[in-house]
């Protein structure tokens, strides 16, 4: 007989969870750091860093040997200590920073590190109701026995309050103030009450499921949505906040966006055919577009759009397919100021021209100064024009 977690492992999944993907290397470092851990927690919180952030080159020795252990997280490792330490003290941990900066990888990298599971999680939206964080109920049950722990839907929050393990609230902000508010009693009272339930406590409260030993939260937002629905001062005091800024080195970029392209393409039984130059002069109009400022030193005009690594990443593999399914048909570098297009003008068609007056400036110059791939991108100006 087939149990349901013999489907999870074999079951095809376009994305696999980082416990399912990085399974192996999970066992080997609980195996390899024999360190004190916090209640509840798989591995060391040294163990956890050396997980997200790699071992630096340096060889983990554990069970079966010694390996180099590889960094999932591209950023500075002592903001990857700093949110282990305040997992480790059971406290709410926030995420912030602008769209496509790996908030949610790094936040799932965590919950996978420390449970086992990084699929306790709540997406945030305008229609997340109270339920989804503390329970709702099976209303066929409930209409046919009333109220019973049978009958009661746990949401992943409640799930991880009872197992000891960490929940994950993504777009927090995006969530309605009295969606939010319910985060203030579960991070500070450590309990959730279930009233409908018959009372076990003696307190005529009806049932309460307390935190177990390990329980804390790891929250997102995007700064871009600091407004969306502003988190009140209780509930802020509650987190501690690290922001997770954009990648700083073009090198470390640039190997980020290849990689992650080259799965994309790959997953789908494709072959990955994006030239280093094309992929280098990407990363970098990603980047002077973003900051506003071109690696020479000149001004760019930003686009209202984020111009995040994510989008790179996205733009990278399309070019990668289009190369691999119409081989051919049109050279990759080709592709780009069209595709850039498309991410510049999500949010303003007044873009366009921002990104014309990129091309006119930044690029036009590199071309006169015959840097490699730049004179041909210069000649795919008309593309912006249609």
């Amino acid at each position: 007989m087939i149990t349901n977690e013999e489907t999870r492992m074999t079951t095809p999944r376009q994305i696999d969870p980082p416990e399912y993907r990085y399974a192996d290397e999970l066992e080997f470092l609980a195996s390899s750091d024999s360190g004190p851990r916090p209640p509840g927690w798989n591995l060391t919180p040294r163990a956890v860093v050396t997980f997200v952030a790699g071992s630096g080159g340096r060889k983990v020795t554990g069970k079966g040997g010694a390996r180099v252990v590889e960094a999932k997280f591209v950023g500075d490792r002592a903001l990857v200590e700093r949110c282990v330490v305040t997992l480790a003290g059971e406290r709410g941990l926030l995420l912030v920073g602008e769209p496509g900066t790996a908030k949610s990888m790094l936040s799932e990298l965590l919950a996978a590190a420390v449970c086992g599971t990084s699929g306790l999680v709540v997406q945030g939206t305008a229609g997340t109701t109270e339920d989804q964080l503390r329970y709702g109920w099976n209303y066929a049950m409930l209409l046919a026995g009333g109220p019973s722990r049978a009958a009661l839907v746990p949401s992943p929050v409640l799930s991880a309050m009872s197992a000891g393990r960490v929940a994950r609230v993504e777009e927090v902000t995006r969530c309605l103030p009295e969606v939010q508010d319910a985060l203030v009693s579960v991070l500070s009272d450590r309990r959730i009450a279930v009233p409908e339930l018959s009372d076990v406590d003696g307190d005529g409260g009806g049932a309460v499921v307390h935190a177990a030993p390990g329980f804390t939260l790891i929250a997102t937002a995007n700064l871009r949505d600091k407004g969306v629905s502003e988190m009140s001062a209780a509930l802020k005091r509650r987190f501690n906040f690290e922001v997770v800024p954009p990648i700083a080195s073009l090198d470390q970029e640039i190997a980020l966006v290849g990689r992650q392209a080259r799965a994309v393409v790959e997953r789908v039984g494709a072959a990955y055919a994006v030239d280093a130059s094309v992929l280098e002069a990407l990363v970098t109009a990603f980047r002077d577009l973003r900051s506003g400022r071109s690696v020479e030193g000149w001004a760019v005009e930003k686009p209202s759009t984020v111009m995040s690594t994510a989008e790179a990443v996205a733009v990278t593999a399309s070019i990668g397919l289009a190369a691999a399914y119409f081989p051919g048909d049109r050279p990759p570098l080709g592709l780009v100021p069209e595709h850039l297009l498309g991410v510049v003008r999500k949010d303003d068609e007044a873009d366009r021209a921002r990104l014309l007056s990129y091309w006119d400036g930044s690029v036009r110059r590199r071309a006169e100064a015959g840097e490699g791939p730049w004179r041909d991108l210069w000649e795919c100006r008309g593309a912006l024009e249609g």
